[in-house]
Formats: C-alpha cells, structure tokens, sequence
C-alpha cells in the first residue's frame, strides 16, 4: 500500500559512490551499483536516516514523497536471502582462488639494496607474500596464517599505485586486499568482526588511496572493531594518486 511518508532521497549527481552509507542501513537497502548508491526498494527503507551522516558529499536526504509501505517482514526476507546468495557465491564450485596455501618466504629487499639493479624483473628475487589467498572476501576467518598476525588490510589500488609494495608495507605481514567501494561493505564487517574474536590479530595497518570512497575502509574497519568487541592498535596509511605516502596516523 502506498503512503506519503519521509524516505531516502539519492542526489545522483553530488554520490560519488563511497559506499559510507551502505554498512550504516541496517535494513540493507542501499547498494552501490555502477558507482552510485541506490535505493533497492520503497518498502525497504524506514525513513530514520541513519545513513545520512555517512555521506561525505551530502548526496543523501530524507523527503517526503508517495511511497510503499515500510515492510520489516520484507526487509527480514531481504537480509536472509542476501545471506543466501554471499553463502553461495563463496561456496559453490570449490573454487582453487579459496585454497589456503602458506609459502617460505626471502626478505624482501630494501630500496636501498635494490637501487644499483635494474628495473626489470630480477629472476633471483623472491616474493615477500607468505599466503593465499589475498583477496578479503576469499580469506576465511579461521585462516591458521591469520592467528597472532600483524594483519595489512590494502585497498586494491595501492599495490598498483605504491612502487615498492612488498618492501613498504609487506615485510612480516599478512594481508588482505580489497575494494571498499564495489565490494561487499558489509559482508567485510562481519568478515573482520570474525577474525578480531578469533585470530588474537596484533596489529592491523590499513593502506588506503587519497580519494573519498577510500576511506570506507576505516568505516568497515570500526564498525568490525565495535561489533567484536575486541581493542588492537590500527595504523592508517593514506597514498597519493601518484604512489606516494601522504599521511599516517593511528586510531
């Protein structure tokens, strides 16, 4: 039945796709879809606005308009059938990207040991990765590699855009790699409460990008922290377009 009654409004053109108000609806109706947040469904939505202090470019208000019903029947339906389909993606087909492997690994060399050598790849050099897989939705909580870890949670993109990765920031670390923006915001929350409770982290650094939707990782990471209930000292390292480090700072 439709109503006039307050719901979420999406300026389109102020989102840049963040993701900061998705983990912040707990009804789950607001999805990042092709770089934009969208409302999933009228009845979804309850109309409190408790995302709206999430978003960095004010793209998110309430209004009143004519709109379905409020549906928490449907909003229950809609979580545990979004449950179903994260289960399902993970476990069908045995996929080998899943199986955990653990490698011996050389230290990684310093810039300063490598400056006299060539910028092509060395055939001697050894990887500093000590595991597989990397990818955040790939890794399982119960991972043995992850008990007593100084765990490096890497934004995608800095591995692309950090020249010497593995010397900066990999040496000694284990490390989980994803997309605050197109990833699944919510499904890492639960995924990093999980390994708080369980793996005895020691430390946790984030390596993140200069740009907005980037800094959903601290988000997720916070709302993790709280939802486990465990404390450990996290170290923030933000990276410029062009790969160098901007700022660090602990929280």
């Amino acid at each position: 039945m439709k109503t006039t009654r307050k719901i979420i409004q999406i300026d389109e053109e102020l989102c840049n796709g963040c993701g900061l108000c998705v983990p912040d609806c707990a009804e789950g109706s607001l999805k990042i879809i092709n770089g934009k947040a969208k409302l999933m469904a009228d009845k979804l939505c309850d109309g409190l606005g408790a995302c709206l202090g999430s978003c960095p470019t004010g793209a998110l208000k309430i209004i009143e308009r004519e709109a379905d019903d409020f549906d928490e029947e449907a909003v229950k339906e809609y979580l545990e059938n979004e449950k179903g389909i994260k289960k399902a993606s993970v476990n069908a087909g045995g996929c080998p990207s899943a199986k955990l492997h653990t490698f011996n690994t050389i230290q990684p060399q310093s810039p300063c040991q490598s400056a006299n050598k060539p910028a092509a790849f060395n055939s001697g050099e050894s990887s500093a990765l000590s595991h597989w897989p990397v990818q955040i939705r790939l890794v399982p909580a119960h991972a043995p590699f992850l008990q007593n870890a100084e765990l490096l949670i890497a934004a995608d993109c800095t591995a692309v855009a950090v020249r010497n990765f593995q010397q900066k920031y990999l040496n000694n670390k284990k490390v989980m790699m994803g997309c605050p923006k197109f990833d699944d915001a919510d499904g890492y929350v639960q995924k990093f409460a999980d390994i708080l409770r369980q793996c005895n982290l020691k430390s946790i650094t984030i390596l993140i990008m200069e740009v907005p939707c980037c800094s959903a990782m601290n988000v997720i990471l916070k709302k993790a922290i709280e939802l486990a209930g465990v404390g450990v000292p996290v170290e923030q390292i933000t990276i410029s377009l062009q790969g160098e480090e901007i700022s660090r700072h602990t929280w």
